[in-house]
């Protein structure tokens, strides 16, 4: 995210440029600013209930082809991004809060092996709101998971994405 908090109110945030209001937004939902561009025309928000709930109804009537990318555009949990440090600030953060950085050899083979039986099962990377989650909850949520059918976890993936841009938004506007 561009903006650092307390920099810019939601009546400020709201007045400015379709640009300018991506730009600020940039980071909420990873690597697609395609969501911001279109919310932008719901404006004026009073509320980060209000803007959350614009940028959810962008998702919602996005394709399936727009949806799935967005699901893919997610870094899989302790993966190769984190490995190589090219996540995002905010998926740093995020995982970093949930632990994932602190896994031990094993801990790190485990969730690895999870990630790739998911992609593999799925098609697209595990994608889960780990705000208050430690990395052994994230571990087992991932295996409950492989259990379900494709549909219920594009669905799931999507809800946990709503709920990552909720934390982000408010980490924005605190």
């Amino acid at each position: 995210m561009n903006a650092t908090p307390n920099t810019l109110t939601l009546q400020a945030l709201s007045a400015l440029s379709q640009p300018d209001f991506v730009s600020h937004l940039d980071g909420i939902f990873e690597h697609s600013p395609w969501i911001a561009e279109r919310a932008w025309a719901q404006r004026p928000f009073d509320s980060i209930d209000g803007l959350h709930a614009a940028m959810l109804a962008v998702l919602d009537t996005a394709s399936t082809a727009e949806q799935l990318a967005l699901i893919c555009a997610h870094p899989e949990l302790a993966g190769k991004e984190a490995e190589e440090g090219t996540l995002t600030t905010a998926s740093t953060g995020e995982q970093r809060g949930a632990g994932l950085d602190q896994c031990s050899k094993g801990e790190l083979q485990r969730l690895r092996s999870l990630n790739k039986a998911y992609r593999e099962r799925f098609g697209f990377p595990f994608v889960v709101a780990v705000k208050g989650l430690s990395r052994h909850q994230i571990m087992d949520g991932v295996e409950a998971r492989l259990s379900n059918d494709r549909d219920t976890e594009f669905a799931r993936c999507l809800q946990e994405i709503g709920k990552i841009a909720r934390f982000r938004l408010d980490a924005l506007f605190a």
